[in-house]
């Protein structure tokens, strides 16, 4: 496990790469390579996703641990994936993000995607879908504390984490169709997806009430006996 040690140079990195590099690899590389080398694409968000991870480790052992933890959690997003119309992957990588840190919660979110994937099929949506599900997990760590402790506040970020997916998913839909980037288009796209839009708000919520209590109890007893 690789532990960076300037302090300054983790917390540039830290928001560099989820909120610069990743998307701008993600859109320009959609946008230049079209359907081509999304495999690609999809490798260099998994391994920014990694140095991301490893922005939030201090300590090698307790890096380790949490990389058991993280994959652990990513497995069961994983599995989740095949349960009929409700995914319970936002959920999953929320309550990661919640008790292990928003870099996991991150990490949790493209990992579970990439790896799904190869079930459900590659293509050039899948840096998008990597993006979007590791945006959930990092916000929901950076308001882990207010997330952790009202109820009310947890569901209504799992609403709005079905919004936000559905969102940067039609972003791919507009570029996908036109190669470019058009606001009426994308307009159109977000009113068409509406349907799933609701599905996946009302599976956030529902994951989100079934996982919360269960899953926190154990991931927060895990979290203060072994320190990470």
């Amino acid at each position: 496990m690789i532990v960076i040690r300037n302090q300054k140079a983790r917390t540039f990195l830290r928001y560099l790469i989820p909120f610069v590099l990743i998307p701008a690899l993600v859109i320009i590389g959609s946008v230049a390579f079209g359907e081509k080398r999304y495999l690609i694409l999809s490798f260099g968000v998994a391994i920014l996703a990694l140095i991301l991870f490893m922005t939030g480790i201090e300590k090698k052992n307790i890096g380790s641990r949490r990389m058991v933890l993280v994959a652990i959690m990513t497995a069961i997003a994983v599995i989740g994936r095949f349960i009929p119309l409700f995914k319970p992957i936002t959920a999953v990588c929320v309550m990661t993000a919640m008790y292990l840190g928003a870099e996991s919660g991150f990490l949790c979110g493209a990992l579970s995607v990439l790896i799904s994937n190869i079930y459900f099929g590659q293509g050039p949506w899948t840096p998008f879908q990597m993006l979007g599900f590791g945006l959930i997990g990092l916000i929901a760590g950076y308001l882990s504390k207010p997330l952790i402790k009202s109820r009310v506040l947890l569901l209504v970020y799992g609403a709005l984490a079905g919004v936000a997916y559905s969102m940067i998913m039609d972003v791919w839909t507009v570029l996908w169709f036109s190669g470019g980037f058009d606001l009426n288009m994308y307009l159109t796209a977000i009113g068409a997806a509406l349907p799933y839009t609701v599905l996946y708000m009302i599976s956030n919520i529902g994951f989100l009430l079934l996982l919360r209590k269960p899953v926190g109890e154990k991931l927060g007893r895990i979290k203060l006996k072994y320190g990470i």
